[in-house]
């Protein structure tokens, strides 16, 4: 069997707000699909209203990707054929806890560096863990998604 590509969808009510936190958090870069948002523009596919500009060029209004800048992407329409985290608008805000959630390695000599830099990003410390498997600290996105660095 071929191994599927596949990405991460993370629900938000500001998608791009999502994107530039978590791009800075994990050394990704924002994709860019400007190429293919201005081909189905001139085909009458899509209306501007579906459209924003974010970081000088024309991007979805409702979902935007982050990609490891070392993965490869299609240049035509600039989407991420690896490890890809894609931020889409809901009307709903999260209310409950997250089923699923990124644990970020930064070892434990780089681990309290790492939350400070979090932090000044938007992240915010829920608690620190300290169990005989092993210590983490336990945060949330600028929207409530929890995560740990471990």
């Amino acid at each position: 069997m071929t191994p599927l590509h596949w990405k991460l969808v993370i629900d938000s009510s500001d998608p791009h707000a999502q994107a530039d936190f978590w791009a800075e958090a994990l050394g990704y870069v924002v994709e860019d699909n400007s190429a293919l948002i201005d081909r189905l523009l001139g085909q009458g596919y899509l209306k501007e209203t579906e459209t924003v500009e974010a970081h000088g060029r024309r991007a979805w209004r409702d979902l935007i990707a982050v990609r490891h800048p070392d993965d490869p992407y299609q240049e035509e329409t600039g989407i991420g054929q690896g490890r890809r985290l894609l931020f889409q608008r809901v009307p709903e805000a999260k209310t409950v806890k997250n089923r699923l959630h990124l644990d970020l390695h930064a070892g434990p000599d780089r681990r309290d560096a790492e939350v400070a830099r979090l932090e000044a990003l938007g992240a915010s410390v829920v608690r620190r863990v300290s169990e005989p498997g092993g210590e983490w600290a336990v945060l949330t996105d600028p929207e409530g998604n929890e995560f740990c660095v471990q």
